[in-house]
């Protein structure tokens, strides 16, 4: 009896180490991106993610413990496009020398004007077409990096795609139904342009791409006249930003409070704590404030 007791533990110890060795453990460089790993991934990964929920990505410095949590990835995650500009400093010193997977690799990208500079708009994953896209290639890199559970990972990827692909033609269906002179929204940086381009509606914003772009006060006031003249009757603020800025222009253009908006980091509340919630609740909310 003693001897089946040791074999019974042995054998718990082997399915344990058994399971370990098919979790992948995984970096993602923000919140977005790390719920599309994890949505793919399922029980086969581990994810950490080094720009939480509620936080704001343009202004993240990494600090000594994300060297150490990038040292012992299996695979890290970057959107890419230029959004996460301290990677590669971060990588060399971490001395992880494993693969450093582009979420945004196949993507039509999006050039925009920054204080006067044309660079690409890093903001991808606010059109759910472009989320697709994530979501195969993370599927694709996690089948890479655990052969051993190609299976589940594509059964898996393919099951969190259908949910998006659902997802975009019911974003598509929506805006359809409104009056294309409706649909103008203020918000307080510029990052709906995937979104504005792929769901034919147009953003206002006071800063540029990038939430520690300072707007000149010739530019607001453009903004204002622009407002007044288009007759956008709605701004909305972001869940990581500082609102003060949008208030403003929305006080001298007469544009209402419409709520706020997730478009670079997830809630840690139930309402936008997924990529596919976060998505939603955009959509639900700024279509609403055109009807």
């Amino acid at each position: 009896m003693k001897l089946l007791k040791v074999a019974a533990v042995t054998l718990a110890l082997a399915s344990s180490s058994a399971a370990m060795a098919g979790t992948v453990n995984a970096v993602a460089s923000f919140s977005v991106l790390g719920d599309i790993v994890q949505q793919v991934g399922g029980e086969h990964v581990a994810v950490t993610t080094l720009i939480g929920p509620e936080s704001d990505p343009h202004s993240f410095s990494p600090a000594p413990q994300d060297s150490v949590t990038l040292n012992k990835a299996d695979v890290v995650f970057v959107s890419g496009l230029g959004l996460e500009g301290w990677m590669d400093r971060l990588v060399q010193a971490s001395g992880y020398k494993g693969e450093v997977v582009t979420a945004s690799n196949g993507i039509t990208t999006r050039s925009m004007i920054d204080d006067g500079e044309k660079i690409v708009d890093p903001h991808a994953w606010n059109s759910m077409e472009n989320g697709i896209v994530y979501a195969t290639n993370v599927m694709n890199a996690l089948i890479k990096a655990d052969p051993e559970d190609a299976d589940y990972f594509k059964q898996h990827g393919e099951q969190y795609i259908k949910q998006l692909s659902e997802l975009n033609d019911w974003a598509v269906e929506t805006f359809n139904a409104i009056p294309k002179q409706k649909r103008k929204v203020l918000t307080s940086h510029d990052a709906f342009g995937y979104f504005g381009a792929e769901y034919n509606v147009s953003f206002l914003a006071p800063q540029g791409y990038s939430t520690e772009s300072e707007a000149s006060a010739q530019h607001i006031a453009e903004l204002i006249n622009q407002i007044k003249q288009e007759g956008v009757k709605v701004y909305f603020m972001e869940d990581q930003t500082d609102p003060r800025l949008v208030k403003q222009v929305a006080a001298a253009s007469g544009a209402k409070e419409g709520g706020e908006l997730y478009p670079e980091a997830l809630s840690t509340t139930d309402e936008a704590n997924t990529y596919a919630k976060a998505f939603k609740h955009n959509v639900t909310v700024i279509a609403n404030s055109m009807k």
